[in-house]
């Protein structure tokens, strides 16, 4: 017997997914229009980094226009009942104050929806998710939508092509429902954790209260975004590698049992290191950084949606996901892949492969 099998006859209750799409938005940045006080190169990009191209939002483009569109795009592709609760995860938030969960679900006609935003940085999409399945595990919740969706290239210092030629922008969403423990679309088990010694490591440092509490001690440069790129590589593998293989243990899996990988798209070499540690070889594996770039909270959804456009995830297939960000925070998961209505393209216009 199978542990798909052993999970499918537990007969207790579940969350399931049902909807699933993502968005960037059109403007589409290449290697070599990068901005040349960076003195960056299209071979270095690629061999520091596996980016060939990324999204940035145009002037006036906020996280909240991204999220929504993906947002409406996963209830289309769910085509169910109106769901009762939505989560956004971000770090890049319209306003520090109110969330904006509340107002997309105003503006996708879900008004008296619970709704509240998951703040864990790259991590904010595993949060995220295993927040909508313990709201329904609770009883609280029938149906979650949960985006996650970030602007990150507003935070790039122009000055620092580090994070520069890594982050860019994009939203993804999925619709998560009631259902059965084990049935095809069932999210299996987590893994979460975090470290906060680690907090230097990967932060704004201006634009909260810590700035207002003290603004001598900051500058205009404080409100774009720093990492410790070095041991935030060191970090970043450490923990995705471990908590893989403790949600596979939670979940009665192998590496061997796993049919699709999908870590959070950081950098390519975050993401080969990770793998080669869990003994996931490439045809296992789904990525898109070489397209989309690092878009933080929204990358695993974006992933999954580009990966189930094209094809490349099918009814059934065993999905391990892990990620890794600011905090410092990890999480992981695994489910079965469900049988879902086709997922439209992630870009404006059709990707290449």
């Amino acid at each position: 017997m199978t542990s798909a099998d052993t999970h499918r006859q537990t007969g207790r209750t579940g969350a399931v997914l049902e909807g699933l799409a993502g968005w960037v938005p059109p403007r589409r940045v290449a290697n070599d229009e990068l901005p040349t006080t960076w003195e960056v190169d299209d071979a270095w990009v690629r061999r520091r980094t596996g980016i060939v191209t990324r999204h940035w939002v145009g002037p006036g483009v906020r996280t909240g226009e991204l999220a929504l569109e993906a947002a409406v795009r996963a209830l289309a592709v769910a085509a169910g009942p109106a769901p009762d609760t939505v989560l956004v995860a971000t770090s890049t938030p319209d306003l520090p104050m109110p969330a904006m969960a509340p107002l997309l679900a105003t503006r996708l006609g879900l008004d008296g929806a619970a709704a509240w935003d998951i703040s864990a940085a790259c991590s904010g999409f595993g949060y995220g998710l295993a927040t909508a399945v313990g709201v329904i595990a609770s009883g609280a919740a029938e149906r979650v939508l949960l985006v996650g969706a970030e602007v990150y290239s507003t935070l790039v210092d122009p000055a620092d092509s580090s994070a520069g030629v890594v982050f860019a922008d994009g939203a993804g969403a999925v619709v998560v429902r009631r259902g059965t423990y084990g049935e095809p679309g069932s999210v299996l088990a987590f893994d979460l954790g975090s470290d906060g010694t680690g907090h230097e490591l990967i932060k704004v440092p201006g634009g909260g209260a810590a700035e207002r509490a003290d603004p001598a001690a900051h500058t205009p440069a404080d409100r774009y975004f720093r990492m410790q790129g070095r041991e935030v590589f060191r970090h970043a593998v450490i923990r995705m590698t471990e908590s893989s293989r403790a949600v596979l243990d939670r979940t009665a899996w192998t590496t061997d049992d796993v049919d699709r990988f999908v870590a959070h798209q950081a950098n390519a070499r975050i993401l080969g290191a990770v793998a080669e540690r869990l003994q996931l070889p490439p045809e296992r594996q789904v990525s898109n950084i070489e397209h989309v770039g690092n878009t933080g909270a929204a990358s695993i959804p974006l992933a999954l949606a580009d990966a189930a456009s094209r094809g490349l995830l099918t009814p059934g297939q065993r999905v391990l996901m892990t990620s890794f960000g600011a905090g410092l925070t990890w999480a992981s998961a695994t489910l079965l892949w469900p049988d879902l209505a086709a997922v439209p393209p992630v870009c404006p216009s059709p990707q290449v492969p």
